[in-house]
């Protein structure tokens, strides 16, 4: 059995989240508009878990995203959306929160 991987694209105006073993065996995906952080960070959150129900468990989940993203695990802010034009996103915790 191949592992799992997830993926998130943390665009501007939708976010796509994605589970498979690679580029060519996509086994789910969903796109939803980029809103508040709350709400669209818990479509990302069921989305994944609904996929860890029919699937199992991920190893990982590459995150890009339109703000930076702290990138140091020694950091508080580890994950975090740091600064971005995008209203309500600065200091939001994306891979804590997946």
């Amino acid at each position: 059995m191949s592992e799992l991987y997830g993926g998130i694209e943390a665009g501007g105006t939708k976010f796509v989240c994605a589970v498979g073993t690679g580029p060519d065996d996509i086994r789910a995906e969903v796109r939803f508009p980029t809103e508040e952080p709350e709400q669209t960070m818990a479509q990302a959150v069921a989305f994944f878990a609904e996929q860890r129900q029919k699937e199992g468990g991920l190893t990982a989940v590459g995150i890009s995203a339109f703000g930076p993203i702290d990138p140091n695990p020694e950091s508080p802010t580890f994950g975090y959306i740091t600064t971005t034009p995008k209203a309500g996103w600065a200091n939001t915790d994306l891979a804590g929160t997946i």
